[in-house]
């Protein structure tokens, strides 16, 4: 049995019936490379069994504290069955990505059920006609609360169920699993009063720390050496959400981004991911005539997870980027979304990442759940002063193939959770050489995510031709040819001498 953290139990108090959340994982893969050139449903059920059972996100399910006095508790349930989680669907005719992106906008749209371990895993057949997928391809899309994990341990659940070679080796022994004994009510109020004895000291010992970050940054914002943000617009992205979601997503050439990083020193992969997604904002708003002056600004997470740290769960924090959709030329666009992102940086290193999640600690937890219901009831979201428009997380995948049941890994998306004020989630990848950018919004706030994917695939085009005209040379400029000297009459003179 293991108590929730303040961050990770910040994720239930947030859901409402129409922003869960979980974040998904969208993985295609061409089961031609599997032994014998066909994966069976059986195979993927028993791999995920063998593999992922011996973690305690796949078979821990939530236990809350009466009253909500507390965080609630992860226990490990004795009645786990997993084919309740591993389901197995086809895709509608003509099974091309379009279809693809409805049927996983209506999965991620579905609420996790917590009496159950919060994760499910759909196995997707039908994708013939999906544009560069192998025939006879599957996709793997998987759902897990955003409270049991974050894109740094997702990744590593994934990591567990592959290999690096098609070879699959079938376990000869089932994965079994140590289950937790129930606590009673009684315990749980006693722990939860133990616990709001404890936190003022912990609160104390934190504060401590923080000091010197703080004074840093009042120093720095003083001088002129650190700064924040202000007058963030609003957008549509900053509405009130539907329980109706949208996906979409670009994939393009890994070194394409790096060469349009390499277009403005110092600039990072992540600056031109930012950059992208700044020029596609730019694009659709101006495509619906509400485009703001200021920049859209987008809340980029900030993993601070050490090596010591495998114990699941959310160890983030997050910072605020200006993507510069006020700007209109891409490369400048660029230099003005690394000096963004320097900057955050800098004001995040000031205050101390780990700072902020250790501040999580000390959420009320009843307070803060009905709080965020109230917000929603009542549309608050629609009356405050956003304080980002955007999310956009970075999670580097692997730059070889993996491979699952044998079967290759092709492509792989992200989505993440929307939520009433903050509409629009972006998730940046990479795997083999691919790079990808998914979109997750709502019907409501974006009904056109055909369209937005356009948008995006039109400014990352734009970079890159910037970026190449940048590098190219310049043509030399061509010189006259000389024309030999006439010889005067005196030189006529000395050379007949």
């Amino acid at each position: 049995m293991k108590q929730l953290t303040g961050l990770d139990a910040s994720f239930l108090y947030l859901e409402t019936p129409n922003a869960p959340m979980h974040i998904s994982g969208l993985s295609i893969y061409d089961q031609s490379t599997a032994p014998g050139g066909k994966v069976r449903f059986k195979d993927i059920i028993e791999n995920t069994n063998n593999r992922l059972m011996s973690m305690p996100v796949m078979t821990q399910k939530l236990v809350t504290v009466p009253m909500n006095l507390d965080h609630p508790y992860w226990v490990t349930d004795g009645a786990f069955d997993p084919e309740f989680h591993i389901r197995h669907i086809a895709l509608p005719k003509p099974g091309d990505w379009r279809q693809l992106c409805i049927v996983i906008s209506r999965l991620h749209a579905r609420p996790l059920d917590r009496a159950h371990p919060l994760w499910e895993l759909y196995i997707i057949e039908g994708l013939d006609n999906v544009k560069g997928v192998p025939k006879g391809s599957f996709a793997m899309f998987s759902k897990t609360h955003h409270a049991a994990i974050d894109g740094t341990s997702g990744m590593e659940l994934t990591a567990a169920t592959h290999d690096l070679s098609p070879d699959y080796q079938r376990a000869h022994t089932a994965a079994t699993v140590s289950v937790d004994s129930q606590p009673s009510a009684l315990e749980m109020v006693i722990r939860s009063q133990y616990n709001s004895i404890r936190k003022p000291f912990h609160l104390l010992s934190v504060a401590r720390n923080t000091v010197p970050g703080l004074a840093k940054v009042v120093a720095g914002l003083s001088k002129g050496q650190l700064s924040r943000i202000k007058d963030i617009p609003r957008t549509r992205f900053n509405d009130s959400v539907s329980p109706h979601r949208v996906f979409d997503a670009i994939n393009v050439p890994l070194d394409d981004v790096k060469k349009i990083k390499n277009s403005v020193p110092g600039a990072t992969v992540n600056d031109a991911a930012i950059t992208i997604v700044g020029g596609a904002l730019r694009k659709y708003l101006q495509a619906h005539d509400e485009l703001p002056e200021q920049s859209l600004a987008a809340m980029a997470p900030v993993n601070v997870r050490s090596d010591k740290d495998k114990t699941g769960g959310n160890i983030v924090a997050s910072m605020t980027v200006q993507v510069r959709s006020d700007v209109e030329d891409p490369l400048q666009r660029l230099q003005a979304v690394h000096e963004s992102s320097s900057k955050a940086k800098e004001l995040t290193n000031a205050i101390g990442a780990k700072t902020m999640t250790d501040y999580s600690q000390f959420i009320p937890a009843t307070l803060t759940a009905q709080a965020a219901r109230l917000a929603s009831r009542w549309g608050l979201m629609n009356r405050m002063s956003p304080q980002f428009n955007c999310v956009i997380t970075n999670v580097p995948g692997p730059p070889i193939p993996l491979y699952n049941t044998g079967a290759k890994m092709v492509a792989n998306y992200g989505t993440g959770p929307v939520q009433d004020g903050l509409g629009l989630f972006h998730v940046i990848s990479s795997y083999c050489g691919q790079f990808v950018i998914s979109a997750t919004s709502c019907r409501v706030i974006m009904p056109d995510p055909a369209f937005y994917r356009e948008c995006l695939q039109a400014s990352f085009d734009e970079l890159l031709a910037a970026a190449n005209a940048a590098s190219s040379p310049a043509p030399a400029k061509k010189r006259k040819a000389r024309t030999p000297a006439r010889k005067t009459k005196a030189r006529k003179a000395r050379s007949a001498a």
